[in-house]
């Protein structure tokens, strides 16, 4: 009886240890923030504040967002960054350049992309005034310094390493530099597939320089099937078809890219950057529109000339009545409806669309189930559950195991999005039970 006594005692202590434990992941998971850094397919309104013909502050963007204006948003509606903020149960990170984006704003994140920016610094320079890469991470960097006056230099440096961050830039490498013009100065310097070369070097430097600001969690998308958007279709298109120089271009490209990501993973030892297979999503919906409830993949909702794809999309413009049976908005960019199939994909895609790379430390399979388990009890709202296999957390993997446990930041929103990125120091083998985009 007194046995009896002494493990009941025993449990209610442990469980009581784990409901503080599991109440601390979580309200730490709350203060997770989400950075964005890219072109006009993630772009949120910084370029409303700059000298620049690369902007959408005019309807009729935004005309389904829910204000029904326009917000700097290269889109009728949301964009990706919105789109997975919204899964995560978290708002959107404002413009950093936003005069809004202060106090306790920043500990949301920011948004640093900038519509007509490239890997390369003299891509998009007939838009004159835009925020390209090396300035963007600048930025992060005084975006850290601000963060660290608000709620001290360690927090600051904890919020940055536990946050996702968003990295979409490449594809205005090639329409808006190497094939802007014919024989263009790059064009003339390099053959498209040392150029390709040449960018993933230049890329390389920049995920190293994320890296060294803090990034820990960076999912990088590669570009997307550019000859067949409908500015393409409308200049370089024979017969109807997709320009094949441009396929040819991200053919050569997202491969390489992904192979780089893998070596950079190598050389800093963590899987700190993940891949997304953006022209595999959606080149699901360009060659097959109709399976995704699309009437059209090749017409733009809004512009003018051949495929709507010639020129800007304005108030005088051809605009559709129905913008979710287009899968472009305008001559370059998704519309909203298409965004949520390629954000739901991100947030659920399996391996044929997310390359996450092995690590080369392991931690065992009864771990990795047991972290799996936690998810998804958290994502049924089952704290006790949940609490009492943080005590099996404590009884199979000892301490070491526990700070790396609380290091992955168990909560549920995210695991999906997170079950790959939040384990940089394990190897996903549960990836084959549960399935986890350029231009302006």
């Amino acid at each position: 009886m007194a046995s009896s006594s002494s493990a009941r005692s025993s449990y209610w202590l442990v469980s009581g240890l784990a409901l503080v434990l599991g109440a601390a992941i979580v309200n730490q998971a709350e203060a997770r923030a989400f950075f964005v850094f890219g072109d006009s397919l993630v772009d949120s309104g910084n370029n409303n504040y700059l000298t620049t013909t690369a902007r959408a502050d005019s309807p009729p963007y935004g005309i389904d967002y829910p204000t029904h204006r326009a917000t700097g948003r290269f889109s009728n509606g949301f964009n990706i960054p919105d789109l997975i903020s919204q899964q995560i149960g978290s708002e959107s990170p404002l413009p950093y350049l936003s005069p809004e984006l202060r106090g306790q704003k920043l500990l949301v994140g920011a948004n640093f992309a900038s519509a007509g920016i490239g890997i390369l610094n003299d891509t998009g320079i007939q838009f004159i005034n835009i925020i390209r890469m090396y300035r963007q991470l600048e930025y992060f960097q005084q975006y850290q310094q601000r963060v660290g006056a608000l709620i001290g230099a360690g927090k600051a440096k904890r919020l940055v390493s536990q946050a996702l961050i968003l990295l979409t830039v490449g594809g205005n490498d090639f329409v808006n530099n190497y094939y802007l013009i014919p024989y263009s100065a790059r064009s003339r310097q390099y053959n498209l597939p040392d150029y390709v070369k040449f960018l993933i070097s230049e890329y390389r430097k920049l995920l190293l320089k994320l890296y060294n600001l803090g990034a820990r969690r960076v999912l990088v998308t590669g570009t997307g099937p550019m000859g067949c958007v409908p500015a393409e279709l409308a200049m370089r298109s024979t017969n109807g078809g997709c320009s094949a120089e441009l396929q040819r271009a991200a053919a050569l490209y997202n491969p390489q890219l992904e192979s780089m990501i893998i070596e950079v993973n190598r050389k800093i030892g963590s899987d700190v950057f993940v891949a997304a297979n953006t022209h595999r999503m959606h080149n699901d919906f360009v060659s097959n529109p109709q399976a995704y409830g699309f009437t059209t993949s090749r017409i733009a909702c809004c512009g003018q000339g051949p495929y709507n794809g010639l020129g800007l999309c304005t108030i005088l413009s051809n605009l559709c009545p129905n913008r979710d049976l287009y899968a472009f908005w305008d001559a370059f960019h998704p519309s909203e409806k298409a965004n949520k199939i390629v954000a739901q994909q991100i947030l659920t895609g399996s391996a044929q669309y997310m390359k996450p790379i092995e690590s080369q430390h392991h931690h065992g399979l009864g771990f990795q189930d047991l972290i799996r388990l936690c998810h998804e009890l958290i994502h049924r709202f089952n704290p006790v559950s949940f609490s009492f296999l943080v005590i099996l957390v404590f009884a199979v993997n000892l301490l070491n195991q526990i700070e790396f446990a609380i290091k992955t930041r168990l909560f549920a929103e995210e695991f999906l999005i997170y079950k790959r990125l939040m384990m940089p120091q394990m190897r996903p083998q549960m990836r084959h039970r549960r399935s986890w985009n350029r231009s302006l």
